[in-house]
């Protein structure tokens, strides 16, 4: 097991980066690394809610998915949630590669920046199948997707 932490900044209070990271839609269309579109299945996003998330590689790409062919499929829990500054959760992939089983913790946390909000996520408790590096890369390209809605005061779709 390993952990990765990355940061970025948004041009957005850090209410508007909160709700984002809260939102189901939002969540469907920013939470997700470039070649894959996400599919929201369940979302309860209050303090012990529950949440399922599929992760799919478009068309034409050659990559097997954790959970199937081409996709990754995660559930979890919201373990915890601060108004404005952080949100805890617990989760696991769905599938039969006992190199991937397990539960993994992320947490985002969110801090006044100069212009706007500093978003740091912390993937703890990755699996040693999962490349930090991979998770790093996806986590920059989804944390890079809200920016743009946030930033213009509209809400992320």
């Amino acid at each position: 097991m390993h952990s990765t932490r990355v940061s970025w900044h948004v041009n957005a209070p850090r209410t508007a980066v909160y709700r984002a990271v809260l939102d189901a839609d939002a969540v469907a269309a920013w939470r997700v690394p470039d070649g894959m579109t996400s599919r929201v299945h369940a979302f309860d996003a209050r303090e012990g809610g529950t949440f399922r998330v599929s992760l799919t590689y478009r068309d034409g790409t050659d990559a097997e998915g954790k959970s199937g062919a081409h996709t990754d499929t995660y559930h979890g829990h919201f373990a915890r949630l601060v108004p404005d500054e952080q949100v805890v959760e617990v989760l696991e992939f769905e599938t039969p590669a006992p190199v991937f089983r397990g539960s993994m913790t992320v947490t985002t946390t969110l801090a006044d920046a100069y212009g706007g909000t500093d978003v740091v996520v912390t993937h703890g408790g990755l699996p040693d199948a999962v490349p930090a590096a991979d998770n790093e890369t996806g986590t920059r390209m989804a944390l890079a997707k809200p920016a743009a809605p946030v930033e213009a005061g509209e809400r992320p779709s």
